[in-house]
């Protein structure tokens, strides 16, 4: 056991969470014991208290508390089997010596939490493709959320990509198919989001409630919120195909938008509900028949500045098979999708 000590984060270490850059020096301490030492006081930064997520910037000293001994070894890396690193190497759709972009299947987590043993950051030890690092995360998708997803090779890389991202610099369009048709057929929803508790010790069920855009300043915990949306086919005003962009990325913002205005993403069970009647604005989150429970939801393209040659990257995702059978079955195809009906509409 160690007593206290200051360490001062280097030059190639800023823009990351404090909770990372702790779990990379000292890997024997985890992440709930973390939480706990920023909690009391125990880790500082620059002298200030901070929380995990706080972001660091070089230059900056950190205050170590007393930890335990590190082991003698390094861990092991994680075992990826042989199914698993064949599934998510087939999921890989451009690659370069700097960045990753995979199309993300529906079902697999991005990152693990409570009961979460497999999902992407623990199978990229089977996309180092001969580098030394295993690619890091820089952005998220739901679990049940299917799309285009990327990972850095590199630190430096997944610190420009993070700040890419959060200085709106990428352009994110999703594909959904909807309940009934929204109107008018583009717009833009402006609700604000704030977290309500699930159920159970680990909070399980938590989902986002919508609060209206006048009193988001006085409602506890609300954040602003920003979603376009185009209708790009309708079925009859029983479901329509829409494209979505998350002008802002808050936690199920795409969800709780679309169920908010009457119009829930299919199969959304959490947001919409299980029914197939139409309680008021818009229809039940199922459609019924041979139409797939499953959330149709979809990152369907992402266009950036490569962070190292400065080239526009776009790339697109094909659908999972259960939107492309519900596109089948609607007579919807995606040759006949603008890829960007935002800027065709314009």
């Amino acid at each position: 056991m160690s007593g206290v000590t200051q360490r001062r984060v280097g030059a190639d270490e800023g823009d990351q969470r404090l909770d990372r850059w702790f779990r990379r020096h000292f890997p024997q301490v985890g992440q709930g014991r973390i939480e706990k030492m920023c909690r009391k006081g125990e880790i500082r930064v620059d002298g200030g208290r901070v929380k995990a997520s706080t972001r660091l910037t070089p230059g900056q000293t950190v205050r170590i508390p007393p930890l335990p001994d590190a082991p003698l070894a390094p861990p092991p890396r994680a075992a990826v089997s042989d199914a698993d690193a064949e599934m998510i190497r087939g999921a890989v759709i451009w690659r370069d010596d700097h960045i990753i972009a995979l199309n993300k299947p529906p079902g697999l987590p991005t990152q693990g939490g409570s009961k979460q043993v497999r999902h992407v950051d623990g199978l990229a030890e089977a996309l180092r493709f001969g580098l030394e690092e295993k690619p890091r995360l820089v952005h998220r998708l739901d679990k049940d959320t299917s799309g285009l997803l990327l990972l850095a090779r590199s630190r430096a890389v997944a610190g420009a990509l993070t700040e890419a991202f959060r200085a709106r610099e990428t352009r994110k369009i999703y594909w959904a198919a909807v309940a009934g048709t929204p109107k008018p057929a583009m717009g833009t929803v402006r609700y604000g989001l704030v977290k309500a508790p699930g159920h159970g010790a680990g909070g399980q069920g938590e989902k986002m409630h919508c609060v209206h855009p006048r009193e988001i300043d006085v409602v506890a915990g609300a954040k602003r919120a920003t979603t376009d949306y185009a209708v790009i086919s309708a079925l009859a005003g029983r479901a329509a195909w829409v494209a979505l962009v998350p002008v802002t990325g808050r936690t199920h913002q795409l969800r709780a938008h679309m169920a908010e205005i009457g119009h829930p993403i299919v199969g959304d069970g959490k947001y919409g509900g299980s029914g197939q009647e139409n309680p008021g604005d818009g229809w039940g989150a199922q459609l019924g028949g041979e139409i797939s429970r499953k959330l149709h939801l979809h990152a369907r393209s992402l266009a950036l500045t490569h962070p190292v040659t400065g080239a526009r990257l776009a790339f697109t995702a094909p659908l999972p098979d259960h939107m492309a059978r519900t596109w089948a079955a609607f007579d919807w195809r995606a040759e006949d999708a603008p890829g960007d009906p935002f800027e065709d509409a314009a």
